[in-house]
Parts: C-alpha cells; structure tokens; sequence
C-alpha cells in the first residue's frame, strides 16, 4: 500500500526528557493534521546523544509512563523514535521503538556502537545483537540506528528477512568539507542511503537531527529514498525541519520488476561461503 511519512528532524535538548517529550507531542500533532500515516525521529530523539554519564539517568523501561503516553499517540499514527532503553538487568540500550494502533510493534537496540574519534557510545550503552524484520500495516520493515547502516550485513540481513522497507534513525554530526565546500558528512550519508536502496530493492526513511551539542553540530538532511536510489522528499541542512514524502507501493513493485536483485540473491551460498571463512578463521 502507499502511505506518507513525515520526518520529524527535531533538535533535543541533552538529558531533557520531559521537553524534548513536549517537542515531540508536537510534532505528532502536526503530522497528524498533514494526514501523515507514520512519523520517524532521530536517534536518541527522547534525550539528546552526548549523555555519558546521564545514561542511567534518561533511559526507560518500555512500561515507563514516557513509553506508554508515546504508545497512546501511536493511535493516531505510526511512531518510529529513539531512546535509551533500561532493561530489567541495569544494562542501558540505544535503541529505537516502532508503535502503531497503540501497541509495541517492534524494538531494535543499536548493535554497532561507535567508539572512535568523537564518538564513545560502547563506554556507556550495551550491544544489541540482532537485526529483525518485522510486519506493519504498510508492509515488511527492518530498522537500525545511524552506525549499524554503515555495516554492510545489517540492512543486508533485514533485506533477507524480506523487509521492503528499512527505517534508519541517525544523530550523525557534520564532519569534513569537500572541494566545493559541501559538508562531508552529507555526502557520504546521501550516497550510503542511496546505494543501499538500489542494491536491495529497498525504500530507506532516513531521519537525522539538528542542533549543537557540546560544540558538536548535526547536520540534519533526513530523507526518503526509492527503491531506485532517488530521493523522493529532503529535509533541510542545518535546521529543524519536518517533511513529508509519500512511499509508493507500484514504485517498489516496478523496481523488483525492473531490477530483481533480492529476487536472484542467494542466500544458501552466502551463509556456506560465511560459514568457510568463520572456519578458516578458527583454523589459523
């Protein structure tokens, strides 16, 4: 089916928890009067990135009272948001919630946490360690959070799961600059998003946030990617934004047509020659 999703590029304030919850009320409410049928946030959208020590501070249950009024606006439309998740053995998460119809539909706890140059996200929060599809209403999804697309097998794994639809929450900062001055950050998420799609037949909903944090600015640029590698809808550099893009379902359809790459992917061979070199590894 087609739906319109809005992409919600917020700036939350750090360790925060009940403004940056206002904020998003907010902008449910706003895509809701647009007819929006889903609404994606960034990464960590319910507290901000740069916690470190306030990790204990900000994370949730999933049966905290922040979680259930957040499930309760998912009455009115689908929710794909960021928080730190507080599990029942003291172990923090990064991790990103789908609600829909007023239930948890799906949680993914961010496996590849980055732990270089600026970024010290392993000190503080736990691994996650698995990638899942999942069924909604608007057909197969997969999500990960900002690292994990970097990693070659994460949106490969959920493509193999048969998720048609890959929904990524990022709090990616600007870092670099090209030739002609554009920010080097941008372009290598633009063409990650964009490769991704093409060589698996996919849509990518890529939401990444804005605002400063410790002298650290993001750069924003959500966006909604074809399954062709086109982007449908781009939100704007450097400023809270909110768009909306809708995902067409005869779009998908005549892309796999088109192009059957996940139609012709053999799965049997990749686990065999996987499973070849995890042993040649064990030998040496």
């Amino acid at each position: 089916m087609d739906f319109k999703v809005a992409l919600a590029q917020i700036k939350p304030k750090l360790g925060c928890t009940a403004d940056n919850l206002a904020l998003i009320e907010e902008k449910v409410s706003a895509a809701v009067k647009e007819k929006a049928d889903m609404i994606v946030f960034p990464e960590l959208a319910l507290t901000g990135y740069f916690l470190k020590d306030l990790v204990p501070d900000v994370a949730l249950s999933l049966d905290s009272p922040e979680i259930a009024r957040l499930t309760a606006l998912s009455g009115d439309i689908a929710i794909a948001i960021g928080f730190v998740e507080a599990t029942s053995d003291y172990r923090f998460f990064n991790s990103a919630i789908f609600l829909d119809k007023g239930e948890i539909v799906h949680v993914h706890r961010k496996v590849y946490l980055p732990t270089y140059g600026l970024f010290d996200e392993q000190r503080y929060m736990a691994q996650g360690d698995r990638f899942r599809a999942f069924d909604t209403r608007f057909g197969r999804f997969g999500m990960v959070i900002c690292e994990d697309l970097w990693h070659l097998s994460a949106p490969y794994i959920l493509a193999m799961d048969r998720a048609s639809t890959i929904i990524c929450l990022s709090s990616s900062p600007g870092r670099g600059l090209s030739d002609d001055e554009r920010l080097g950050s941008t372009i290598a998420w633009q063409r990650l998003t964009s490769t991704t799609a093409t060589f698996l037949n996919a849509r990518i909903i890529y939401c990444n946030r804005v605002g400063y944090e410790d002298g650290i600015n993001f750069w924003g640029g959500s966006e909604a990617i074809a399954p062709c590698g086109r982007s449908i809808a781009r939100a704007k550099l450097m400023e809270e934004d909110l768009v909306f893009a809708t995902l067409s379902e005869g779009e998908l359809r005549r892309e796999r047509i088109l192009s059957p790459l996940m139609r012709d992917e053999n799965l049997h061979l990749t686990i065999r020659e996987l499973q070849h070199i995890e042993d040649k590894r064990l030998i040496s």
